[in-house]
């Protein structure tokens, strides 16, 4: 992964592990929660906006299935606000991120398409 496709994993991750600890009264992470971060992984890695990103909010794309795109939004809208506190780098970079406009993967044209590296 790249740098800022790791950034929002590890993003990702922080935030679960907040809801988690707080939810699920383990030190370690559920096997749900566990679940749900591994499937954000390999979704953040088949992004087809690859280092160009927005955030998943900003994101014209939704490719969560829908049981987990309703798991992501309980998780960001407890864990959101402290993750302020806790991890403040990150939550600067992410609201930074959430400003980047990104075209759609289909208003791209070929030379566009063809410039993004393939994973």
């Amino acid at each position: 992964m790249k740098e800022h496709i790791e950034r929002e994993f590890r993003t990702m991750g922080k935030m679960v592990s907040i809801y988690c600890s707080a939810h699920h009264d383990s030190r370690e992470l559920c096997e749900d929660c566990e679940r749900f971060l591994d499937y954000a992984e390999v979704r953040l890695e088949k992004c087809p906006y690859g280092e160009d990103k927005p955030t998943c909010a900003n994101c014209p794309v939704h490719c969560y299935k829908s049981e987990y795109r309703e798991q992501a939004k309980i998780i960001m809208r407890y864990a959101g606000p402290r993750m302020l506190l806790r991890h403040p780098v990150l939550t600067i970079s992410h609201y930074i991120d959430g400003r980047r406009r990104a075209k759609h993967p289909r208003e791209l044209t070929r030379d566009e398409r063809m410039r993004k590296p393939r994973r």
